[in-house]
């Protein structure tokens, strides 16, 4: 996220108005909800971890233990658990 000048984007009137409330601080204007965007929509993220997980699902069919994904992938039990049970339900 970049930080925007308000003397450069907003009305003087309306920047009055701001700094009646906050005076030279830093406040976060949040996205309308039509635009936000999904998590990993900006970067390969959300890919890599569903293909890691179908990996993870596809290894623990084929016979790996819950300890052995854990170890190979730095995963905690519970988070193998996890992705296994929602693979599940996916396939």
């Amino acid at each position: 996220m970049s930080y925007k000048r308000a003397i450069h984007i907003l009305p003087n009137d309306l920047l009055e108005m701001v700094q009646e409330y906050v005076d030279g601080e830093f406040i976060y204007i949040p996205r309308k909800s039509g635009n936000k965007k999904e998590w990993g929509s900006n970067t390969s993220t959300r890919i890599e971890l569903q293909q890691r997980n179908m990996q993870i699902y596809e290894d623990y069919l084929a016979g790996n233990s819950l300890q052995e994904l854990s170890d190979k992938c730095f995963l905690s039990l519970k988070s193998i658990q996890r992705i296994i049970r929602e693979q599940r339900n996916i396939n």
